[in-house]
């Protein structure tokens, strides 16, 4: 297994793609009262728990099949727990899901809460039910995040096994009819165990993973954290990752800007095009460290390929 070194918060300067919407709220008159500490602090925790965007992205990769079409729905970073992810708004984040009528959804990973400022604890079986009433016509899968490994991957596994939710770990899957059918692959993650500050060691495969494509079908890599990115090669059609949170709590315009990224802001949040090469990072829809988040409200997305 390889070592990489991703920060769990590093610092980044710039983030290509805008916020738009609600996430401009802050630079106009009410940005300046919500600005002020306290006003800002509760923004932040209605922001977390209340709202819910459905972003879409369409796109025809490079290579993409003339005629072939796939419509992907996206959730990532649940972090199941209160105060902003409870039970019922898991079931709204999955109806909302549902009601996109993707061919295919895939969910990135983080599937519980770690922080501690957790109001009501959503026991795994519970979020896992939820997730099981995710419908595609071809198929609903999964893989594990970082916060999975580090605090509970045994528990995470049985729930998921529990309501019969493939995990994707190093693994593949060809889908679809004959004549336009699609690889979904998924990785293992990349910072599954912690070695010390900054470093650990990933059980990520990515080329023992794609070795394994065997029709000249198109590739969807799911991935967790976005770095991987840099190592994708041409052949994989588009990467869809989480982790960031789009940064969780932004401010506008104003520097310096973060992501638990070792690349910044390179691989935020957005639709990133390096190369000729796709990457879609979520904003995901829980938190990380406070139960907050500020310019990057809670999002499904919606990725439709070859429109």
């Amino acid at each position: 297994m390889k070592s990489v070194r991703p920060s769990d918060l590093l610092r980044a300067e710039s983030l290509n793609t805008p916020l738009v919407s609600r996430r401009s709220l802050l630079l106009g008159g009410a940005g300046a009262v919500l600005l002020s500490g306290p006003a800002l602090a509760g923004y932040a925790g209605v922001e977390a728990a209340e709202m819910l965007d459905v972003t879409r992205y369409k796109l025809t990769p490079r290579g993409w099949p003339s005629g072939r079409s796939l419509s992907i729905a996206v959730i990532a970073d649940l972090h199941a727990g209160g105060p902003n992810m409870g039970i019922e708004r898991i079931a709204q984040v999955v109806d909302t899901a549902n009601g996109l009528q993707s061919d295919v959804v895939a969910v990135l990973g983080d599937f519980f809460a770690t922080h501690r400022f957790i109001t009501e604890h959503v026991p795994h079986d519970a979020w896992a039910e939820q997730l099981a009433r995710l419908r595609a016509p071809l198929g609903v899968y999964t893989i594990l995040g970082n916060h999975d490994w580090w605090y509970d991957i045994a528990g995470v596994r049985k729930a998921l096994a529990k309501v019969h939710l493939p995990v994707m770990e190093n693994d593949l899957a060809l889908v679809g009819a004959p004549g336009s059918r699609i690889w979904i692959a998924g990785l293992g993650d990349q910072i599954a165990y912690w070695l010390g500050p900054s470093r650990f060691r990933g059980v990520d495969d990515l080329p023992g993973t794609l070795k394994r494509v065997t029709t000249d079908d198109p590739v969807i890599l799911l991935v967790h954290e976005p770095d991987i990115f840099v190592r994708v090669p041409e052949r994989v059609s588009l990467t869809i990752a989480g982790h960031t949170h789009g940064g969780q709590i932004r401010v506008p315009f104003v520097p310096p800007y973060w992501a638990p990224s070792a690349y910044g802001a390179r691989f935020a949040y957005g639709h990133i095009v390096e190369e000729g090469r796709h990457l879609i990072v979520s904003g995901g829809l829980g938190c990380s460290k406070v139960p907050m988040r500020l310019g990057v409200p809670p999002e499904v997305v919606r990725i439709t390929l070859g429109a």
